[in-house]
């Protein structure tokens, strides 16, 4: 069994449609989109979310920039692409993956004459189809870490939902399920968008993977039990040095793992590691709307008058990261001399 049936984007050929995240488990609809401005905003609105996917949900963008103008003249098209190209850029900060496929697709455009359509819309489908091809070599690379009858806390949401499909630490999941590696999933919730939640969770319930989900906070304490010798999470971006930044919650997770002695693995593709920033002190990080957290779907649940700190993501050192798994190979006890190796 696959253990693989979720895609969050299919290209049709004429429009993006996008998996609304945001009504997951309750309602699974698709939103179709056929120009760059709704797909930024979908970005921003987190309609779509996981550093793999928006990469590939900003390249089929500039596929719809095109198309719209295609029939300028050359240079007019050209300037206009960039012009789509900064503000699909812009919809969210931390994720490099969101650079790294749009910097991708404008240096095919600018190689092209004559009608551009058709080489982006290749380009698009070739950055798609090699992060899942990726994602299923991290699987098996990832799987091949963990012992058998092995328990794993994951964080957020890292699977087809937040990639190409089959996922980056949700895929090192499903390869050692299927593997018979495993003896127990476990979920934090991931507060305050509930990733881990209404998606991990419904993910692995549609895979027939049985899953455990918890209150962040109750992390430690499962660890303490015994019950979780690896926690295993996906990541925005990787410094060249090693550090991580992700999902808020995961360097608290890293703590926790390491003083209980569990192992922390982070898998990502390379197209995540940004060599131009030396350590996650200089990770830019996002920081959302306060009402995310004062408010749980729509509803106010923090008394009045008190304000919220909301960053989307956190920085776990290097030195809490037992390894990082990459579709290039595996980089234990990662430091900037071991990602220079794993990225020349």
């Amino acid at each position: 069994m696959q253990h693989d049936s979720i895609r969050a984007m299919e290209w049709t050929g004429a429009s993006l449609r996008l998996l609304d995240q945001r009504l997951l488990p309750a309602r699974r609809l698709y939103l179709e989109l056929r120009d760059p401005a709704a797909v930024a905003d979908a970005i921003r609105d987190m309609v779509v979310r996981g550093a793999p996917a928006i990469g590939i949900t900003a390249a089929y963008g500039l596929v719809l920039a095109a198309r719209l103008r295609q029939s300028a003249a050359p240079d007019a098209w050209l300037a206009g692409l960039e012009q789509d190209c900064q503000t699909l850029a812009a919809a969210r900060p931390t994720a490099v993956n969101l650079f790294w496929a749009l910097e991708r697709m404008m240096q095919r455009a600018r190689q092209l004459q004559g009608d551009p359509v058709p080489a982006l819309e290749a380009e698009a489908r070739a950055i798609h189809e090699e992060d899942l091809a990726a994602n299923r070599r991290m699987g098996e690379l990832g799987a091949a870490l963990i012992g058998p009858g092995a328990g794993v806390l994951t964080h957020c949401n890292t699977g087809s939902l937040a990639t190409g499909g089959y996922g980056t630490a949700l895929g090192v999941i499903r390869s050692a399920w299927a593997a018979g590696k495993l003896s127990r999933v476990f979920a934090d919730e991931t507060r305050p968008w509930l990733q881990g939640a209404r998606l991990t969770a419904w993910e692995l319930v549609q895979d027939a993977i049985p899953v455990t989900l918890l209150a962040d906070g109750a992390a430690a304490y499962l660890m303490k039990s015994g019950q979780v010798q690896w926690v295993i999470v996906g990541s925005d971006r990787i410094a060249a040095n090693g550090d991580v930044a992700n999902k808020i919650g995961t360097y608290s997770a890293a703590v926790a793992a390491r003083h209980h002695g569990v192992k922390f693995m982070v898998v990502a593709p390379s197209s995540t590691i940004d060599m131009q920033t030396p350590d996650g002190e200089h990770i830019p990080i996002e920081n959302r709307d306060p009402a995310e957290v004062l408010s749980l779907a729509g509803q106010r649940v923090a008394a009045e008058g008190a304000a919220a700190w909301n960053p989307a993501f956190d920085i776990t050192p290097a030195a809490l990261v037992d390894a990082i798994v990459t579709e290039r190979g595996v980089v234990q006890h990662p430091d900037a001399e071991k990602m220079a190796a794993l990225m020349a």
